[in-house]
């Protein structure tokens, strides 16, 4: 026999009030917002890469507020690959997805959204890169995971010593 959860007894209301408070995120959607791959040298370098690659590899995260409770979080990435021939490629690929965000609070929201919804993202936005170089006649750019805590501590931190920079003041003096 199946419990009603209708029943108004006090086990039930504090159920529904620790649901009511329990954080919760869910995606509404995913999708590409940009993508740009230039492969500038084809078809010569797919036959001929020239020597000691060299990729180098953006990753910034944003995010902004939509409406109450739903938000926006997205990962910018771009990689430019060049070798002794020149540039071979490079990829320009904006990532976003649109969050529900509940139960959170205020002083939260910046972290979720900077840390756990492109953790979230992450792993269509690595499969994305990993088609797109597959299709553009290279081998697929496999990313490692990206430490998206360890990139908002550090941004976290740059701009504490930033402002630590602003509010000192300068000492004037002779030259």
């Amino acid at each position: 026999m199946a419990a009603d959860t209708n029943k108004p007894d006090g086990n039930g209301a504090a159920q529904d009030s620790a649901a009511q408070q329990t954080p919760q995120i869910n995606v509404l959607g995913q999708y590409v917002k940009d993508l740009s791959f230039e492969n500038p040298k084809a078809p010569n370098s797919l036959r001929e890469p020239g020597d000691n690659p060299n990729l180098n590899v953006e990753v910034n995260v944003n995010a902004r507020r939509i409406e109450e409770n739903i938000y926006e979080s997205e990962i910018q990435f771009n990689a430019k690959t060049t070798s002794t021939l020149g540039d071979l490629y490079q990829i320009e690929l904006v990532y976003g997805g649109a969050f529900r965000l509940a139960n959170f609070p205020e002083e939260a929201l910046q972290p979720v959204l900077l840390i756990n919804c492109p953790s979230i993202l992450f792993p269509f936005l690595r499969r994305l890169v990993a088609d797109v170089t597959r299709e553009g006649g290279f081998p697929p750019l496999l990313l490692d995971p990206i430490d998206f805590a360890g990139l908002y501590a550090k941004n976290r931190a740059r701009a504490a010593d930033s402002e630590k920079e602003q509010d000192t003041p300068v000492e004037s003096g002779n030259v």
